[in-house]
């Protein structure tokens, strides 16, 4: 711990916007992990073969129930609008699966891209450190009394390093938590995308005479 703050100090001032931007980070790291795996999240294959059943043996009101079962889910709540139109026609039903898409999906990217740009501003700024601390290394080479060069180069020499050292650790464990987030976001879409055509299709037999033959 002692290292730790040692090691923070003597990076100057730069340090504390770096922090601040770490710990902007975090908040959304933590926000996005609950929301895409608590929230937003369910097992689509096993959800989706309850539902095919239940609309097979045209036991809409009961699929529908399922579907409220998990109400935060993004998949239920599209395949609940498609099956809210399951007796109108098939143009319904194609938009009120697309309408419930265009309102989820949004709610299931926002806020992974900052994460992006986070670890951009930590390395900036680290890098801006870097440039500051080299900086005061000249002047300490050109300018400083011979009896203090060797301990304000060290200090200057410090603040470079430490910046871009600390800048680093802040950048990659928020660009690898981007793309685990993001892989995530776009696993839940490509479940929309795959099962509410699937849904789609379904109905549309059903309301042909055909739910029986698929």
């Amino acid at each position: 711990m002692a290292a730790a703050a040692e090691f923070f100090v003597s990076g100057g001032p730069f340090m504390y916007p770096i922090a601040l931007v770490s710990v902007f980070g975090i908040a959304i790291i933590v926000e996005r992990f609950i929301f895409l795996f608590f929230k937003y999240n369910i097992n689509a294959n096993q959800f989706m073969a309850q539902i095919q059943k239940l609309v097979m043996a045209n036991n809409i009101d009961r699929a529908i129930k399922l579907c409220n079962a998990a109400p935060s889910a993004a998949l239920p709540k599209v395949i609940k609008a498609g099956l809210t139109r399951a007796n109108k026609g098939e143009i319904e039903i194609a938009n009120a699966i697309e309408e419930a898409s265009l309102e989820v999906i949004p709610n299931i990217t926002k806020r992974t891209p900052t994460l992006q740009a986070v670890s951009n501003l930590a390395t900036m700024l680290g890098l801006l450190g870097t440039i500051m601390g080299l900086i005061e290394a000249f002047d300490a080479v050109a300018k400083a009394p011979p009896d203090q060069k060797t301990t304000m180069l060290t200090a200057a020499i410090a603040i470079a390093m430490n910046t871009t050292g600390f800048g680093l650790m802040v950048a990659i464990p928020t660009i690898a938590a981007y793309v685990f987030l993001n892989n995530t976001s776009k696993k839940i879409i490509d479940e929309i995308d795959q099962y509410s055509v699937r849904l789609e299709n379904l109905l549309v037999s059903r309301l042909h005479g055909n739910a029986g033959e698929n």
